[in-house]
C-alpha cells in the first residue's frame, strides 16, 4: 500500500460537492498554498467526524495526505465555526457571495496571504455587519485591488487627468472612469453620478472600521452595487450564482 507524504493547513472551506455515495470534493482557501481541490472521504457518513469541520466558509485546520489527484483530508479541526452567519439568511448569502468572490478570481496553487486574510476579516466582520451589502461594496473593491483589477477612480483613464466634481463617465472597457471630454457619448460608456463615484473612490481608499460608519440609503447603495456588479461581471466575462439569491432575499 503506498505511503502518502502529509502536511498541515489551515484553510476556509469555499464550496464543496458530493462525490460518490459517501466522498465530498471540496474547494479551499489556504493562506500559503492558494486555492486546492481536495477529497473528504466518507465525510457524508453519518458517523463521520470530520462533516462538521467541512461546512462552506468554516475556518479549518486540515491534516492532509498527498494523493494522486487529490490530496485527502485525514483530520479537520474547527478554528472558527462561523455559526452566526449560518443563523441569518442574509449574512449566509453574503458569505457564499464571497467565496464566490474568491474561487472566480484565484486560480489553483496561486498563493495569495492577503487575499486570505481579507476573506477571513471580512467574514468576522460579517458576523457582526448590521450592513452586509456596505461590507459586500468593500470587499468587491479591496478584492480587485489584489487580483489587479481595480477600477480606476480617481483620474481619467484616457487622459489622466484627475477627475472633477461633475458627471463623469463609467468604462468597462477601459477599467475605469473618463472625464466628460473623453466620455460623452462614447461607446460603452455610461454615466456616473457625482455622489456614487464619491462613495466609490470612499470605500477604495479607507479600511473598512471607517467604511462601516458610513450611512447610506438602500438607494444609493444599490446605484453603487450596479456599477460594481458590472465591472466584475466584464472582468470575469460571466455573471455569478450569489448575487442573484441575494436579490431575491432583498426582495422579500
Amino acid at each position: 500500500m503506498p505511503r502518502y507524504r502529509t502536511y498541515r493547513t489551515r484553510a476556509i472551506v469555499l464550496k464543496r460537492r458530493d462525490q460518490g455515495e459517501a466522498d465530498r470534493v471540496l474547494t479551499v482557501f489556504t493562506p500559503n498554498m492558494g486555492k486546492r481541490t481536495v477529497m473528504a472521504r466518507g465525510v457524508r457518513k453519518t458517523a463521520s467526524r470530520k462533516a462538521g469541520h467541512l461546512e462552506p466558509f468554516t475556518y479549518t485546520a486540515l491534516l492532509m495526505a498527498q494523493g494522486k489527484t487529490w490530496d485527502v483530508v485525514t483530520q479537520a479541526e474547527t478554528v472558527i465555526s462561523f455559526r452566526a452567519l449560518r443563523e441569518d439568511l442574509d449574512k449566509t448569502a453574503h458569505a457564499y457571495y464571497f467565496a464566490e468572490l474568491v474561487d472566480a478570481f484565484t486560480q489553483e496553487r496561486d498563493s495569495h496571504p492577503e487575499l486570505f486574510d481579507l476573506l477571513l476579516h471580512s467574514l468576522e466582520w460579517l458576523e457582526t455587519s448590521e450592513n452586509p451589502p456596505l461590507l459586500a461594496r468593500w470587499f468587491e473593491l479591496r478584492l480587485l485591488r489584489l487580483t489587479g483589477f481595480q477600477p480606476q477612480l480617481f483620474h481619467c483613464v484616457e487622459c489622466g487627468e484627475e477627475i472633477q466634481p461633475v458627471t463623469n463617465y463609467f468604462s468597462l472597457e477601459k477599467g475605469g472612469v473618463l472625464c466628460p471630454k473623453h466620455g460623452e457619448g462614447g461607446r460603452g460608456t455610461e454615466p456616473i453620478a457625482v455622489g456614487v463615484l464619491k462613495i466609490l473612490r470612499y470605500l477604495q481608499s479607507q479600511p473598512y472600521v471607517t467604511v462601516s460608519r458610513l450611512q447610506l440609503s438602500p438607494g444609493r447603495l444599490r446605484q453603487v452595487e450596479k456599477v460594481l456588479a458590472a465591472h466584475i461581471r466584464y472582468v470575469l466575462e460571466r455573471k455569478l450564482k450569489s448575487p442573484k439569491f441575494i436579490q431575491a432575499l432583498t426582495r422579500y
